[in-house]
């Protein structure tokens, strides 16, 4: 090694010392905007489901989810319980559901969610589950017993279920419509465009088709869409298009929030008079309801989405 080459290195070894080690993570990220805070939960109402749940040990996705609008649904009498267990064959990128091969399915877990039902004093009790690729029926007997379970323990409470896409094995979709609960809905999440990028193992237009074929058997329907992934306005006009274009009825707007460092990042917080616009499109375009806000998620508000 020459004297000069010997020199360089030394030189740049120093400068290497010197300069500050940047966070680039940190750097870029978004500062969360004044409107994006979220109140205490407060009210007789939500002390007293939050005392029961406590009590008998019960759990709700409202809880696991650090949902932001929990207090102001347990008001309401509404609660958000999942099935099928914890663990997704799928891995979007912007959910915090662990990944993984699932266990085995809980025969007994359709009883337990309609005890908890039963026991909360749930007037309107949202199901969701995470992907089950795994299994033929993509968990749809376990939706169709839980309903019904539901139903038997509860005979006064309404119900939304937030269905996967079933992989677009349309006989196991039927199963859900055999037993016509009052709301269906499957999420679109984001446009078209990032779809890939969002929920990489979904179709944007297999999502479309769940909405369609819902619909088509007489389903109630919802979709929700996250904003403030990189999407532009005129994208976001097409989905809620595309969206009426297959007949849903509820649309739900929010803003994603990146549950960890390791999933997609904010690209912006989109503001709230950006979202008041997009709620008058929508019902300008048809819908029934838009819940649209930095802080609406999908079953937001859901036990008014009621219509006959």
């Amino acid at each position: 090694m020459t004297s000069l080459v010997f020199l360089w290195l030394i030189i740049a070894q120093r400068i290497m010392q010197e300069l500050p080690i940047v966070n680039v993570e940190t750097e870029t990220r978004i500062k969360k905007p004044d409107w994006l805070r979220v109140k205490l939960p407060i009210g007789e109402s939500y002390k007293h489901v939050r005392g029961l749940v406590d009590k008998h040990k019960l759990h709700t996705i409202c809880e696991s989810g650090s949902c932001p609008n929990m207090g102001e649904c347990w008001g309401e009498g509404t609660a958000t319980f999942m099935i099928l267990g914890n663990i997704c064959t799928r891995s979007c990128g912007f959910c915090a559901v662990q990944t993984g091969k699932p266990e085995e399915v809980d025969e007994f877990e359709p009883g337990r969610v309609a005890n908890s039902v039963k026991i909360m004093g749930v007037k309107h009790a949202v199901v969701t589950s995470v992907d089950r690729d795994d299994l033929k029926d993509g968990g749809a007997g376990i939706w169709a017993q839980t309903v019904r379970a539901i139903r038997q323990q509860s005979p006064g409470t309404t119900l939304e279920t937030l269905i996967p896409d079933f992989a677009g094995k349309w006989e196991n979709l039927q199963v859900l419509i055999d037993v016509a609960p009052e709301i269906v809905s499957h999420n679109l999440e984001t446009v078209r465009r990032l779809t890939k990028q969002v929920r990489i193992q979904a179709k944007y237009d297999r999502s479309l088709e769940v909405l369609f074929r819902l619909k088509k058997g007489g389903m109630r329907t919802k979709s929700g869409v996250m904003l403030g992934l990189g999407e532009s306005e005129d994208e976001v006009i097409e989905t809620m298009q595309d969206l009426r274009a297959v007949g849903v009825d509820i649309l739900t707007l929010g803003q994603y929030l990146q549950p960890t460092p390791k999933h997609l990042p904010i690209v912006e917080f989109i503001e709230p008079m950006q979202f008041e616009k997009y709620r008058i499109l929508g019902l300008e375009m048809g819908f029934r309801f838009v819940e649209s806000g930095p802080l609406v998620r999908s079953s937001y508000h859901a036990e008014k989405h009621l219509f006959d």
